[in-house]
């Protein structure tokens, strides 16, 4: 603006420098007021033009932070947090100081264990269980703060992680101002007494009336809350096996229909029917899986495997998947961990490729990674050794990151080539094939290539070396192999 002036006032004096000083003083006058009118109106042009659509020098406008996105449903390697193990002081912080190492093992999202604040009325033993919620908004001082929590979903999404809560829908605890104040949102006995959920021992908890329409609304109010206001990524709805799956799609409906991204939540149920999936969820349990893999590692023939989670697929809602594991919490706090249950780390590690490698995505449950073989409870604080049995980590960085990094084992087509000691699945995507064999036995088990694999060169991709198959491979106690 300021040259532009310039550039005028230049003109002006060669235009009326002839003038007697009083007309030069009038014209100029007159003329600068011209001027700065059509400067002005050029300036209101400048800045309209940019809703016009017209090119202009402008600034542009700030585009602000850019809005983080969560994985496509195929990429999800998904992540549990047992918050009280996790570190020394089992709170949001000691989750945010080990962001890197989970980011580094392949891992894309976190489930935390809730994280609101917990009953203390009829309490179980310890510090109580995480999943006797008292208020659906709060968070639980013992793990920090609101602006603490904010600050682990903002560390993680800088390092391409999306966070969602597990979500406890059946049941609050005693102390929660519903029981006092709307306690016919609760199941009832004939007497009008509130009772805990129906077939279980949890008497920490009330169980939720599901017939109150008043309830339902308030329940899938408090999970918005949660995505839009404090911006989490998703749930994993606890027990969903327990509530009818109507509400499920009545909560999902809402919660798509009031995000204020284009950016689907993660949605996990604790459950294994295709409903479920058909109510909105994404994911859910992959138990038939998780029941085969132990019996096979146990003895029975390892054409199992693949053939129940084929089963699985085969049940479920197109566009949907199955979350497959060999622990989570409840496995590791009450059963037994993989190393118990499996025999040995190296077992352990076999188990986990089989039942992950031919569908679905993996969860690994935290601890799992460091080879822990004593139980992990979740009731009472036992934090995990993060310095023990680096080469487990290491196997389990190896293979996430393959599977992270490879479209094939994401996305493929599954072939079975197993027989009764070895896993063997082969992935076709397009004109690429993956071949992953795993030896479920502790002795050396030898199996059938496949016909279309027998003398072609392949890549192994664990140890970066070239081979041509032969028709015969034998493969070492717990040895797995993925080629390409």
């Amino acid at each position: 603006m300021f040259c532009a002036y310039s550039f005028y006032f230049i003109i002006l004096h060669l235009r009326y420098s002839n003038m007697k000083p009083k007309q030069f003083l009038k014209k100029s006058i007159l003329t600068s007021l011209f001027a700065g009118f059509i400067l002005i109106a050029l300036g209101f042009s400048s800045i309209s033009c940019k809703n016009e659509g017209f090119a202009c020098t402008c600034d542009p406008e700030p585009t602000g932070p850019k809005v983080y996105e969560n994985p496509k449903l195929a990429d999800i390697q998904m992540y549990e947090v047992n918050l009280r193990a996790f570190s020394e002081d089992g709170n949001f912080q000691g989750v945010i100081d080990r962001l890197d190492s989970i980011k580094n093992l392949g891992m894309n999202v976190i489930w935390l264990m809730p994280i609101q604040p917990i009953g203390v009325e009829k309490r179980s033993f310890g510090l109580g269980s995480p999943y006797s919620i008292s208020d659906y908004r709060g968070i639980n001082p013992e793990f920090g703060n609101l602006t603490i929590f904010k600050k682990l979903i903002t560390e993680a999404h800088n390092r391409g992680i999306s966070v969602i809560i597990d979500w406890v829908a059946n049941h609050t605890a005693w102390d929660h101002a519903w029981v006092k104040a709307q306690p016919d949102w609760y199941t009832q006995d004939a007497n009008g007494n509130i009772v805990i959920p129906e077939g279980t021992n949890w008497t920490d908890v009330a169980d939720l009336n599901y017939s109150n329409q008043e309830m339902r609304k308030a329940m899938i109010t408090s999970m918005r809350y949660w995505g839009e206001e404090v911006g989490v990524d998703g749930f994993r709805c606890d027990a969903a096996n327990m509530i009818p799956d109507d509400f499920w799609k009545q909560a999902i409906d809402s919660l798509k229909a009031h995000r204020s991204i284009i950016n689907p939540y993660v949605l996990l149920a604790e459950g294994d029917r295709p409903q479920q999936l058909m109510a909105g969820f994404q994911m859910n349990y992959a138990w038939s899986a998780y029941t085969t893999v132990k019996n096979v590692m146990a003895g029975s023939p390892a054409t199992q495997l693949v053939s129940a989670i084929m089963a699985e697929d085969g049940a479920i809602p197109a566009g949907c998947r199955k979350l497959r594991f060999t622990t989570n919490h409840d496995e590791s706090a009450w059963e037994k961990t993989p190393i118990q249950l499996f025999g040995s780390q190296q077992a352990a590690n076999a188990a986990f490729v089989a039942v992950t490698c031919a569908s679905g995505n993996p969860l690994v449950y935290s601890s799992q990674e460091v080879g822990r073989e004593a139980l992990l409870p979740f009731f009472t604080k036992d934090p995990i050794n993060w310095f023990a049995n680096k080469a487990t980590y290491k196997a389990y960085k190896q293979y996430l990151t393959i599977r992270d990094t490879s479209t094939v084992l994401k996305n493929g087509t599954v072939s079975q080539f197993s027989d009764a000691n070895v896993v063997c699945v082969k992935r076709t995507y397009g004109n690429h094939q993956m071949l992953v064999a795993v030896n479920m036995r502790n002795k050396v088990s030898s199996f059938t290539t496949p016909p279309d694999w027998v003398n072609k060169t392949t890549t192994n991709i664990i140890t970066e070396t070239t081979i041509a198959l032969p028709a015969t491979i034998n493969l070492e106690p717990y040895q797995y192999l993925i080629l390409k």
